[in-house]
């Protein structure tokens, strides 16, 4: 196939114009890439495989092209991933674009890079274009390590946006429900179906019990065991369903390691690797510095739709807890322990949360300790509707 050709394909709004782009359901992280379009920065997206990065990125396509009147053919679409372009550099794919076109250097676009990491040298690649060509430049990876990698030379010249899962609100949308004020109470049984579900775009649309097996497998082969050279993949499904096991709780890499039969360097290694492909969120400890360096790490699902899937429906306690961890994680979270008491979390800005699922109840010890430690605020969370007073208290 030539080149010429693909593009057309990834790039259908050149030929058919909006039409083409389709109808897709609005995200809040939509507002985000939009408040940075006017600046010369590249945005980098970033998060989970299927996570809605490349949605978004057609969103805003359709933006530009619907409401800010830009020339559908300056907006340039391309999957680095596609084997057609695996011997190419992202220059390379630029400039023949602008050929296509014939459009000058000069003059500017707006360049849609999704899986940029699959590209050789792509962070020098992508600051000549920033330095030398008129561009606006939005680049997505699942991968953090690999964008941590060559960041050094976009210092000073990229904005990282991390794409998370649908969250409740985005949920209900999604599936087209509507609450009415009367009809307040059914809120609660549609957070539950939520929780157990999760926030996965296409999952949530249908519904398909295998689609999530799917997607980890995909991240576990593609992601992690292709990119490392690991022939172990079985070592690895268990390995993560030991994590979804403990999810919320400290992750003991000497213990896992023992149960899997594996040294804990490498124990280390791999949980290290599904963090960087973010199927796990770590959690460090609050203290001093060698207290956070010897202390285990509390790990979180990705999502609650995946945990539940391998765990099924239990522990809604400890899910309702990965859910306020996914809301909140962009607040830099840090657990608390003292004397073995522990609290959940307590945030960059010293916020301290504990989440205490309806009608839970803190123990006598975790009451004086929250109740005594530092903060600047403290919240008991009990419901989905606490988590944005919270969030709208630090706004």
């Amino acid at each position: 196939m030539e080149l010429s050709k693909l593009y057309f394909r990834f790039n259908p709004w050149w030929e058919d114009g909006l039409d083409a782009i389709g109808g897709y359901k609005n995200r809040k992280d939509f507002k985000r890439l939009l408040a940075k379009l006017n600046n010369k920065q590249v945005v980098l997206l970033t998060g989970l495989r299927r996570v809605g990065k490349t949605t978004l990125m057609r969103l805003l396509i359709k933006q530009l092209i619907e409401l800010d009147k830009v020339k559908a053919i300056h907006c340039f679409y391309v999957s680095l991933d596609h084997y057609l372009l695996k011997d190419k550099s992202i220059l390379e794919i630029v400039e023949q674009y602008r050929t296509l076109h014939k459009i000058p250097s000069s003059q500017n676009v707006f360049l849609f890079l999704d899986e940029i990491t699959f590209a050789k040298d792509y962070a020098l690649q992508l600051k000549n274009l920033y330095d030398n060509e008129q561009v606006k430049i939005y680049a997505s990876s699942s991968s953090a390590s690999l964008l941590k990698n060559e960041s050094a030379y976009l210092t000073g010249r990229n904005t990282l946006i991390e794409i998370m899962p649908l969250d409740f609100d985005e949920y209900l949308d999604f599936k087209d429900i509507t609450i009415k004020q009367a009809d307040a109470q059914l809120r609660e049984s549609y957070f539950r179906d939520y929780l157990a579900s999760g926030g996965i775009p296409e999952y949530v649309l249908t519904n398909d019990s295998s689609y999530l097996f799917d997607l980890v497998d995909n991240i576990i082969y593609k992601d992690i065991a292709a990119i490392n050279g690991i022939k172990q993949i079985d070592l690895l499904k268990d390995y993560f369903l030991l994590l979804m096991e403990r999810a919320g709780k400290q992750v003991s890499i000497n213990k896992m390691s023992s149960v899997l039969g594996i040294s804990t360097q490498t124990g280390k290694h791999y949980l290290e690797l599904f963090a960087q492909t973010y199927l796990i969120h770590l959690v460090g400890r609050q203290g001093k510095l060698n207290e956070q360096l010897v202390s285990p790490k509390k790990a979180y699902a990705c999502d609650t739709g995946i945990r539940t899937a391998y765990t099924g429906k239990r522990d809604w306690g400890s899910v309702f807890e990965n859910y306020v961890f996914l809301k909140l994680k962009h607040l830099n979270l840090r657990y608390v322990k003292e004397n073995g008491i522990e609290l959940d979390f307590i945030s960059e800005n010293k916020t301290l949360v504990e989440c205490k699922f309806h009608n839970e109840e803190m123990s006598k010890k975790q009451k004086a300790l929250f109740d005594s430690h530092k903060a600047q605020a403290k919240y008991i969370i009990r419901s989905e509707s606490q988590i944005d007073e919270l969030l709208n208290s630090q706004s």
